[in-house]
């Protein structure tokens, strides 16, 4: 890879990134979804997480290779310090460091907002195979991320049951006395 940009994410960016997103829907059980969303769909997802956290893109030479965002947590007041986060590569930019440097980007902004717990729910198999293997939770890992959570046998796609894994890093301090959360669409 030559010149690298990770950069905030625009609704320009929306088709690309669908597409990179599709090749996971498609064929893999990274993604539980089953039908590839529509560009308008898709765009009104992104605009919704757009309004409160970060959405970040990563541009090799130019064209966008990675996406990675921030999401609410369970959606209620009292989780407005942890948040989901999610990453998908085009597949021709895995195992290049593109991943670690969109996730330690999307890291910082959220530790300047004032969130202090990242969540990732991650596919997993019982054993590798074609649609899903434990590179995704090996990745967290490697980044500082533990697991928590294991719910057993709970996706079911290309005809076979999948775990789902829940893994969490702490990023801040935990106050008795909490400053609130900055989110993007309070900063106007």
């Amino acid at each position: 890879m030559n010149t690298v940009i990770i950069r905030s994410a625009a609704l320009a960016d929306a088709a690309r990134i669908l597409e990179i997103f599709a090749y996971y829907i498609e064929h893999t059980a990274i993604s539980f979804d089953y039908e590839v969303p529509s560009l308008p769909a898709f765009e009104c997802r992104m605009e919704n997480i757009m309004k409160r956290y970060p959405y970040l893109a990563a541009e090799v030479d130019g064209v966008v290779m990675g996406y990675a965002y921030a999401g609410a947590f369970v959606g209620r007041a009292a989780y407005g310090w942890a948040c989901e986060v999610t990453i998908y590569l085009d597949p021709a930019a895995r195992k290049r460091g593109l991943g670690r440097k969109l996730y330690e980007a999307l890291e910082a902004r959220l530790r300047d907002m004032g969130i202090l717990n990242l969540y990732a729910c991650i596919g997993c198999p019982e054993e590798d195979d074609e649609y899903l293997s434990q590179n995704s939770a090996q990745f967290h890992a490697h980044l500082g991320f533990s697991e928590v959570g294991r719910f057993s046998n709970c996706g079911y796609k290309f005809g076979r049951w999948y775990h789902m894994i829940w893994m969490e890093k702490i990023i801040g301090k935990h106050r008795p006395s909490q400053p609130p959360v900055r989110f993007l669409d309070s900063e106007s």
